[in-house]
């Protein structure tokens, strides 16, 4: 069965037992399972980066939880650990730790905060998988860990994630929650492989900008299959069928993904030294080599002094560059409140989610990148 053969390639790279893995239609979904199944009560707290996707606090919200944000460190971009404490309250029952743009960082310190209160601990894997932090695979550390296989992640399945579960306690429960799975339907399906087929065949250095865009904004309005639905961007409400199994269009597809992440992941490293050699020769802002063996690099982040002039700039001279986190609450722009974020209690996360870029980590050659950082060098920070 292609679904044992899709655990055991992912198995493999994790090092652990495939029957602890558990497959959805998304990555969000993985999350929302584990939550889930800990049969928590309504409004007991979830503590989380505030630099993160808006899906991450919505799976939260779908289980009757509360996000409790902790502002992040410039230097990894992941949650200062020394502020986690005082966040802890009597309803804290769980710590999401992040993996972001590939960097695991601070865990077993988190590990220990986590038993003194007797806290659940959950690996956002959705930008780390194949990656290791202090020599394990990332994943390894905590009770659970939840993994994206979307578009432009450590390997794609169009729109996919899994679930790896450690905690030995916690398994019966994600089992119990697998009959409640819903199936993708046709259409779901049948565009799926569509878009799988539109990204190998006709995506390129000159269209590729431009399709993202019309697929977010097609996907925003519910007009086609996407990442972030509509719904997800303007509501806490659980949208339909929102607890969805994978299929085997994205079993198949991550089979065969799966062949290069050990070779692209090489790559990503790789070309991440090379931006981190002429940032530092020219002292901008630059990802610090010491966390270089904790990092996957997914993405390599770029603080810029005007995010629009850098970006329309990149596309002039046909340098894509992504744009990931262009919010604390990636990718809302307004209403945080809603998502009970109030942005001036998170300085950090603000500043930074207001001039980052991300260079590109996975082509073969990225001369023709760092020639334009030379050209535009007085527009980097």
């Amino acid at each position: 069965m292609n679904k044992e053969e899709y655990k055991k390639e992912i198995s493999a790279v994790l090092q652990c037992d495939k029957n602890k893995i558990f497959f959805y239609w998304k990555g969000r979904v993985a999350l929302y399972a584990i939550l889930k199944s800990l049969n928590l009560e309504i409004d007991d707290e979830v503590i989380l980066p505030a630099f993160t996707c808006v899906v991450v606090p919505n799976a939260i919200f779908y289980a009757g939880l509360k996000p409790v944000y902790v502002d992040i460190s410039p230097t990894t971009l992941n949650m200062q650990v020394g502020s986690i404490e005082n966040k802890i309250t009597n309803r804290t029952k769980i710590i999401i730790c992040q993996n972001t743009f590939g960097l695991s960082s601070d865990i077993e310190e988190i590990l220990v905060l986590a038993k003194k209160y007797n806290l659940i601990t959950i690996e956002d894997c959705t930008h780390g998988f194949g990656g290791f932090y202090n020599g394990k695979p990332n994943g390894s550390y905590c009770d659970a860990a939840f993994f994206s296989t979307q578009w432009n992640k450590p390997f794609s399945t169009g729109i996919g994630g899994f679930l790896l579960v450690n905690n030995e306690n916690i398994i019966s429960k994600i089992i119990k929650l697998e009959s409640s799975k819903v199936n993708p339907a046709f259409g779901e399906k049948y565009i799926l492989q569509s878009l799988i087929y539109l990204k190998k065949y006709i995506i390129n250095k000159y269209t590729e900008w431009p399709l993202t865009r019309l697929y977010r904004l097609l996907s925003k309005k519910n007009l086609i299959l996407g990442s972030n639905q509509g719904e997800e961007l303007n509501s806490k409400i659980t949208p339909q069928d929102y607890f969805k199994d994978i299929s085997n269009i994205q079993i198949n597809t991550g089979i065969k993904s799966l062949k290069k992440i050990k070779s692209l992941n090489r790559l990503r490293k790789e070309n991440a030294a090379r931006y981190t050699e002429f940032l530092l020769m020219n002292k901008k802002n630059y990802v610090n080599p010491d966390l270089f063996p904790n990092h996957m690099f997914l993405k390599y982040p770029l603080i810029v002094k005007d995010r629009n002039i850098f970006f329309n700039l990149a596309l002039k001279s046909n340098i894509t560059l992504g744009d990931w986190f262009l919010s604390p609450l990636h990718p809302i722009k307004s209403g945080f409140e809603k998502w009970d974020f109030i942005k001036s209690e998170y300085p950090i996360a603000t500043a930074i989610s207001e001039k980052i870029l991300n260079l590109p980590t996975d082509l073969a050659d990225i001369s023709k990148v760092i020639k334009f950082l030379e050209k535009e060098i007085d527009l980097i920070e």
